[in-house]
């Protein structure tokens, strides 16, 4: 672990998942900047979790993303080494279909903006790290053709089921800048995380497998608990070493035993 304090900017930190990458990095010692549309209920989340002690460490800032102007943004992005972006639906039925539909596509189209804007006051560009889902592939084209029952659920998630549509255009977006990247001009790198069937277990974190593809079905394939999700993307803001490994990746999680070819981590 590096020894230097780590500044990082969580966007969707009240979330099931976001609010462990919080937790994770608060124990570490690290600076936490959040824009949460509630601070109480950060605050309700670290008390839960007996936390509050680390509150010193934790700025909050209270507002809905998609509502903050871009320089707002940029302020907020300067200084910080990595942005974390654990944004999702609400899984009700006004949140599966009501507006914003493309708050995920939307959120990273805005905050990768603000960091290349930060990086040319400030100098390296912070890494961008987005939650996604093991159901979007990657657009490099490298994923496995999945079998026709499984690219036909797909077919009808996207074009039904807007949240599923806006996961795959955020995706989609940021391999777009990779390929219009040159070498003098590399403000954003990424890695797009992809659980397998998230689960909730506290925050007990165990050991679990990185693959560079999904390498079960669809549905039922494995399960990745929340915490794990959370202890590789501290890592991947962390550790350079696992950053390296990674970036311009969509590396696929599960908490299963260790398979040939995959590599264990805890």
């Amino acid at each position: 672990m590096v020894s230097t304090k780590i500044s990082v900017l969580v966007v969707g930190a009240t979330g099931a998942t976001g609010k462990h990458v919080v937790k994770q990095m608060l124990n570490l010692g690290n600076n936490v900047k959040v824009i949460a549309r509630s601070k109480e209920r950060m605050m309700d989340l670290l008390r839960e979790e007996k936390d509050e002690d680390k509150t010193n460490l934790l700025d909050v800032t209270e507002a809905s993303l998609l509502d903050l102007k871009q320089d707002e943004l940029e302020k907020l992005t300067q200084g910080c080494d990595a942005i974390v972006q654990c944004l999702g639906h609400n899984m009700s039925f006004s949140g599966i279909f009501g507006h914003p539909r493309r708050l995920v596509t939307e959120a990273t189209k805005r905050l990768t903006m603000a960091a290349a804007a930060s990086h040319g006051r400030t100098g390296d560009p912070p890494k961008f790290i987005l939650m996604g889902s093991n159901g979007v592939a990657n657009p490099n084209g490298m994923d496995e053709v999945r079998p026709m029952s499984e690219r036909t659920i797909l077919f009808m998630l996207r074009y039904l089921i807007p949240p599923h549509a806006d996961n795959e255009g955020a995706a989609e977006y940021l391999h777009s800048l990779k390929e219009q990247q040159s070498e003098a001009n590399k403000e954003v790198k990424w890695v797009v995380v992809r659980p397998d069937d998230l689960i909730d277990d506290d925050d007990k974190i165990s050991k679990y497998n990185l693959h560079n593809k999904p390498q079960k079905s669809l549905f039922g394939g494995g399960v990745a608990t929340r915490a794990n999700v959370a202890h590789f993307i501290v890592d991947l803001v962390t550790k350079d070493e696992v950053w390296k490994k990674w970036e311009y990746q969509m590396p696929v999680l599960m908490n299963i035993e260790k398979e040939e070819g995959s590599e264990t981590k805890k």
